[in-house]
């Protein structure tokens, strides 16, 4: 089992939903792999850090009542009201309170995974740079300037990241590292702007379900910005490449850092 079958597999095997047999590989690998422990360290950080800040929402009264047709009742019996329902009535509302609680967390994850198209791009790009704000060590290899930072990821990643953007006094580059973008490797770059972090991550850009709506000019490219989960983001493709910018700096800021970084592209 290889590292990106173990990386794919973390959160199931975090919540014991594998079988020994897997769970026993992947167990081994995370003891003689230092980066997939430190991966699984920040998988775990991510889902402490969601169920903080995700919005909890009740399940709807049609659910409910759903669940309860469903648990089997029991035949009559003589005695006070309670002695003749209580009993089936108690699984129902506990079953419905553990839905009230776990439904959100689990929709809003399940969401980011297993969505198509744009929202799962924008989604993934927030994990990332979560997991990067949560980590124990983001940081690979620290700055020295750019033209230490790119050929640290030669032989690391299957691709030449193209950033030319070197930082400045606004926008300091700090370092990067390798992580992973839905189904590949992607070369991360970190820049800072007072005290917020920003994530830049490089991958290959093929076969990506790109927006091709709500596009604005900016440099050389057409870029797609939005907001999710208190975090902005801003997507674009340059040749074989996508970039994905995030940061929970003010947009317009983090817009001028994009035009750099894609005018440099």
């Amino acid at each position: 089992m290889d590292c990106q079958d173990v990386r794919s597999q973390l959160l199931d095997y975090q919540r014991g939903r594998l079988k020994p047999g897997p769970r026993g590989e992947i167990r081994a690998h995370l003891e003689g792999c230092a980066a997939c422990a430190r991966a699984e360290e920040a998988e775990q950080a991510l889902s402490e850090l969601l169920e903080r800040r995700l919005p909890q929402h009740p399940a709807s009264l049609a659910l409910k009542r759903r669940l309860a047709a469903q648990w089997p009742s029991r035949p009559p019996v003589r005695g006070s009201w309670w002695s003749r329902w209580g009993r089936s009535l108690v699984p129902a509302f506990a079953v419905a309170v553990v839905l009230l609680v776990a439904m959100p967390l689990y929709y809003d994850q399940g969401r980011v995974r297993q969505a198509t198209g744009t929202p799962s791009m924008v989604g993934e790009a927030v994990n990332d740079h979560l997991r990067l704000l949560t980590s124990q060590h983001p940081l690979e290899v620290e700055s020295g300037g750019i033209h230490q930072v790119k050929p640290w990821f030669t032989g690391r990643i299957d691709f030449a990241p193209v950033v030319s953007f070197a930082g400045d006094q606004e926008f300091p580059l700090q370092g990067g590292a390798i992580g992973y973008y839905l189904d590949r490797k992607a070369a991360v770059f970190v820049y800072k702007r007072r005290l917020h972090t920003i994530s830049l991550l490089v991958f290959r850009a093929e076969g990506l379900p790109w927006p091709s709506r709500g596009l604005e000019t900016m440099g050389s490219v057409r870029a797609y910005s939005t907001v999710a989960r208190g975090f902005n983001v801003v997507l674009w493709r340059a040749g074989e490449l996508g970039y994905a910018l995030v940061s929970d700096l003010d947009s317009r800021e983090l817009l001028a850092l994009a035009g750099k970084l894609s005018g440099a592209s």
